[in-house]
């Protein structure tokens, strides 16, 4: 079965509802049977869900005819300039582009002017939602545009009544509505997961002509000028230069599970996660994938409020047209998220792995290509914009863990295994090429020379009852890291000896700490997490647990508070500190000062440039019970901590599902001291400079 035989059943349900939602869209355009108030915001939404329509047959007639394409591109992109694709992407994008967003109803502060606060929060989320739906026309799924027609449409109906419909009447046909779907949201979810005839993207990648850039519309994303621009530039590369980038990403992946001793030969999934311009990067690392015996699938998830909008869960992914939008609807499902709702989805969920039981078992993990270089995002504070309350962030938490638990059961945590790897986009400057192959650079620095260095540090760290943290300057940090007691220090290790394989770039050593003992403050003057900058974050630790926080990003403690508690903690009252770790990549460190790029540095490199503490869950969740040796044969066993071993009687109570890395620049370190067990203390850094015998070269960057 492949992709078009796959949602054949689907588009055989809707064949006859299809065409009676498009005519009843078109009549909305232009009928008169609700009031004045609302009568622009369904005639302009009904407009725009009707175009996705007819442009999903238009490309959908296109891919049939185009039949098994081997290399060039389906009828519809093959018979429009590239002019013409871009004027359609800016057509279906400009709305909610920043000169736009003012005046769109996808703008809560908009759709609250013209329609009201609740009214205006339910419709500006519909709308959000129906607007989601761009590259599922792209994809010829008429099915998600068939129902969300429908739902339009019922909603529509309400406003057409004598009355005025009650808020609370809208809310129940949108609850209804993501209530009764969650299984087919469920399944198709899963199957991107875990088939890999539904192939869309890998067909993009693999069968497109990567010299004609009209390929990158076929994806029905925002294409900004750093898409092209990428494309251009590795269209520009060598070819050897290609296979280096893609042999360091896929031989990361397959050495992850070298050194963790999990059996790759048992799994055939591959999940592939890249951003749309890295297409000939990711041909040629689908061929060293299948060479391993993977076949590459990509996770459908993150395109509407059901499964996380503005959450960063796209697999495949642009530049964010606005990344305002995305802040104002990343808790949209606020709207309908109840218990009831969040029981059916977790349902749901299960349901759709108990049916694919045997091919989720052969999943092996995703595989990741990061940007970065986008300007720092400071969100401002939307009052009309969707929160959870203080109910929803408990069931948020509630559901998210379910979530991980179900998963777990058919995807094994100790099973599966990642890489994530990290490349600089245009928007980073003009320095971009330069930017980029200092990058490559630091992609593939001599492991072998770093894991021996680290080696030194660890020598001294396993000496220690704790670790003391010291900042200088403006940075006040000053905090205590409780290390595990070791039983045998011949055989045992509290750091895991971290070079090139799931995070790649090379460079750290790092922990589970203890929480009892662990106390103290960490202050950062500036950080990007997340795709957001903090200013001025801070946060106080009260035995490994987060007892106080607070930044700089708004006027008023009451958001700066809320800001964090939402987009750092993660809706939990607290979290403990999961990770502790030392970065050693100082040639990184080197090249954001030289171009000062530090503010734009992903946290993937960021957390290699200096010491770094993980708020969340620790580096082995949901695999604890499984053996790590450092290359020099020791077992790290500081793999759980006081909240994750708890998993032993409720798995509830041990996992927090968020890890957030806080990094150190080294030019705001001051200390790292290892306390012995007399009390003594022995330096790692003294100065923000390495002072361990051995590791003389890692401060010649810093010089």
């Amino acid at each position: 079965m492949g992709y078009q035989e796959f949602w054949q059943s689907y588009r055989e349900e809707v064949e006859e509802r299809f065409p009676l939602v498009e005519e009843r869209l078109e009549q909305i355009e232009s009928e008169e049977t609700v009031a004045v108030r609302w009568r622009g915001y369904f005639r302009h939404t009904a407009a725009f869900l009707r175009r996705l329509c007819l442009l999903e047959e238009e490309i959908y007639a296109g891919i049939l005819q185009s039949g098994n394409l081997q290399v060039g591109l389906p009828g519809f992109f093959a018979n429009k300039s590239l002019e013409e694709l871009q004027s359609l992407n800016l057509e279906l994008y400009e709305d909610i582009l920043p000169g736009h967003y003012g005046q769109s109803y996808g703008n809560p502060a908009y759709a609250a002017e013209q329609l009201g606060d609740g009214y205006g929060k339910l419709l500006g989320m519909l709308y959000a939602d129906i607007r989601s739906l761009i590259p599922y026309a792209f994809e010829g799924r008429n099915y998600e545009l068939t129902i969300f027609g429908e739902l339009l449409i019922q909603v529509y109906n309400c406003f057409e009544q004598e009355e005025q419909p009650q808020e609370k009447e809208i809310q129940q046909v949108i609850y209804w509505f993501y209530h009764d779907y969650s299984e087919v949201f469920m399944e198709i979810s899963v199957q991107s997961q875990t088939n890999p005839e539904l192939d869309f993207h890998v067909q993009a990648v693999m069968d497109s002509d990567l010299s004609d850039l009209r390929y990158l519309y076929r994806y029905g994303a925002y294409i900004s000028a750093n898409e092209i621009k990428v494309a251009e530039f590795l269209n520009s590369m060598a070819e050897e230069e290609i296979q280096a980038m893609a042999d360091t990403y896929t031989e990361g992946y397959r050495i992850g599970f070298a050194v963790t001793g999990k059996d790759l030969s048992k799994k055939e999934y591959v999940d592939l996660r890249y951003p749309i311009g890295f297409e000939r990067m990711m041909r040629v690392a689908v061929n060293n994938f299948r060479e391993m015996g993977l076949q590459p699938v990509v996770s459908r998830n993150g395109e509407t409020s059901f499964s996380g909008r503005g959450n960063g869960g796209l697999s495949v992914t642009g530049t964010s047209p606005n990344r305002q939008y995305d802040y104002d609807h990343k808790s949209d499902k606020a709207a309908y998220f109840d218990k009831a709702f969040v029981e059916r989805r977790l349902e749901a969920l299960r349901t759709a792995y108990e049916e694919r039981k045997e091919a989720a078992a052969l999943y092996a993990g995703p595989a990741v290509v990061e940007t970065f270089g986008e300007e720092g995002f400071a969100p401002e504070s939307c009052a009309w914009a969707y929160q959870l309350d203080s109910r929803q962030q408990k069931l948020n938490v509630y559901s998210a863990g379910q979530s991980m638990e179900i998963t777990n059961e058919y995807i094994r945590g100790e099973e599966r295994s990642f890489t994530i790897i990290s490349y600089p986009i245009p928007e980073i400057g003009e320095d971009f090429e330069e930017i980029f192959a200092k990058t490559a650079e630091v992609n593939t620095l001599d492991y072998k020379l770093y894991q021996t260095m680290q080696q030194k540090l660890i020598d001294v760290l396993d000496k220690g009852v704790s670790v003391h943290v010291t900042g200088k300057g403006k940075n006040n940090t000053d905090l205590t890291v409780a290390l595990h007691p070791l039983e045998n220090p011949a055989r045992q290790t509290n750091f895991e000896n971290c070079v090139a394989d799931v995070n790649i770039p090379v460079g750290e050593v790092f922990t589970s700490p203890l929480l009892k003992g662990t106390e103290g403050h960490l202050y950062v003057t500036q950080v990007f997490l997340n795709g957001m900058k903090y200013l001025d974050l801070e946060l106080d630790f009260k035995d490994g647990m987060v007892c106080g926080y607070s930044c700089r990003n708004f006027a008023s403690e009451q958001e700066n508070q809320k800001f964090l508690k939402e987009n750092l903690l993660k809706h939990h009252d607290t979290l403990p500190l999961g990770e502790f770790a030392i970065g050693t990549n100082t040639t990184a460190y080197r090249m954001g000062v030289d171009y000062q790029i530090q503010d734009k540095l992903p946290i993937l490199i960021a957390e290699k440039t200096g010491p770094h503490f993980a708020v969340g869950d620790t580096c082995y969740s949901w695999a604890e019970d499984t053996p790590v040796f450092n290359p020099d044969g020791k077992e790290i066993v500081a793999r759980d901590n006081e909240v994750s071993i708890l998993r032993k009687e409720d798995t509830s109570k041990a996992y927090y599902n968020c890890h957030t890395d806080i990094t150190i620049p080294y030019d705001e370190l001051d200390r790292i001291a290892v306390i012995l067990q007399d009390g003594s203390r022995e330096d790692i850094i003294r100065d923000g400079k390495f002072v361990v015998a051995g590791t003389e070269a890692l401060n010649q960057p810093l010089q």
